[in-house]
């Protein structure tokens, strides 16, 4: 069984190919990864970054992607603006979102992570709106989930990193590099 940890660098597709845009193919993990057989193990959208679990693994795949085995999820999200306490009471409690309430979700305010890398390109920079870190636990995942709960609650997402996978974490990791991991 393999499992890999890799580092998805801001938009890189969390898939092989890029079928849909074939005269004019968008980065994919195919330019980082030439291990035959594994497959993501979940999704990360294109203009997030962070741990991306890969694995040749049916099993453990379907583990860690289902959301019926509810396996943490962690982001480190740059949100606009300065969350008070309703606001992350609410993402506490779980929010309202088109498809229907959220599952509870851990939250805190957290200082910019230490050793973070740059983002090509830099999210746009505006003096007269402050911005602050989060971190976001969710054990569910729906599509572009950690940005639509922060918008619910009037802190827009402009930085989405995901830090951990249940025991896995980004630790070490550059973006764009990978290793191989036991599984657990």
């Amino acid at each position: 069984m393999t499992l890999i940890l890799f580092n998805k660098p801001f938009d890189v597709l969390s898939q092989f190919t890029d079928p849909a845009n074939a005269d004019s193919p968008r980065r994919t993990l195919s330019e980082f990864i030439d291990v035959p057989g594994v497959y993501p193990a979940g999704r990360l959208d294109r203009d997030s970054e962070g741990l991306l679990l890969l694995t040749d693994d049916g099993r453990l795949q379907a583990r860690i992607a289902s959301p019926k085995h509810k396996m943490p999820k962690t982001y480190w999200v740059q949100v606009e603006g300065l969350p008070d306490d309703a606001a992350l009471e609410a993402l506490r409690r779980g929010v309202d979102l088109k498809d229907g309430r959220t599952r509870p979700a851990k939250v805190r305010r957290i200082e910019e992570p230490e050793g973070l890398w740059p983002r090509v390109p830099p999210v746009r920079f505006r003096k007269s709106v402050p911005d602050r870190w989060l971190e976001l636990t969710i054990a569910e995942g729906r599509n572009r989930q950690v940005r639509r709960m922060t918008a619910a609650v009037g802190h827009p997402t402009l930085r989405l990193i995901r830090a951990r996978i249940g025991d896995w974490s980004l630790d070490g990791l550059a973006p764009g590099e990978w290793r191989a991991a036991p599984p657990a």
